[in-house]
């Protein structure tokens, strides 16, 4: 009898063991999958938004005005690009003294205008005076500064560069009637003014300004 106890004993401990074996097993079955819910499907990720185009800003009615015969549409300024190429390549352009007084007054050089309408843009075009407005960019000792070109066209191909100057503002197009009083009044004597070197330290200069051609 206590040999039958015994053996009932053991058979009884085994299932115990069997049973916890099998309850560890399903729990770190569960954990696992439990573990593999959490974990983000890159499938499944939400793809973020694009971004919304900025709308344009409404302009100004004085700025439409100054704006008035001024064409700024792709295939105008594509058209005009073209022809200022073709022009260039085949040599049928002259820079007009109005421009090469604005370079020696400004600091910068005829093959810089050249550079500028070989590599720049068109971003203008006043129809009704035939010019185009050219913007790129020169350097100087370094530093790259914006330059904008003026150029006017003839029906039989050839290119007048009329002015090129230092902008202000290297992203404002210039009105008509602004490009029209700069040429106008310019007279095509631009005057630069250069300054002797001055006395010691603590003494008071008795030179004054020198105009120079």
């Amino acid at each position: 009898m206590p040999a039958e106890v015994q053996r009932t004993g053991r058979k009884r401990g085994g299932s115990e063991v069997s049973t916890g074996m099998d309850l560890l097993a399903l729990r770190a079955q569960l954990h696992r999958q439990e573990k593999a819910a959490r974990r983000p499907d890159p499938a499944a990720a939400p793809r973020p938004t694009p971004p919304q185009p900025a709308k344009p800003q409404p302009v100004k009615a004085q700025r439409l005005a100054e704006l008035d015969g001024v064409s700024t549409d792709d295939f105008s300024l594509a058209r005009a690009h073209r022809q200022l190429r073709d022009a260039v390549y085949d040599a049928r352009y002259r820079v007009c003294p109005h421009a090469t007084s604005h370079a020696r007054a400004e600091g910068f050089l005829e093959h810089d205008i050249m550079q500028v309408l070989l590599s720049g843009r068109v971003k203008a075009v006043y129809t009704e005076e035939r010019r185009w407005l050219v913007c790129g960019y020169f350097e100087a000792h370094g530093i790259r500064l914006p330059l904008h070109v003026v150029a006017q066209h003839y029906r039989d191909g050839h290119v007048d560069i009329v002015t090129a100057f230092v902008p202000k503002a290297p992203h404002h197009i210039i009105s008509r009637a602004r490009l029209a009083v700069m040429l106008r009044y310019d007279d095509e004597r631009i005057q630069a003014r250069t300054a002797h070197a001055g006395n010691r330290v603590g003494h008071r200069g008795k030179g004054k300004w020198k105009k120079s051609a």
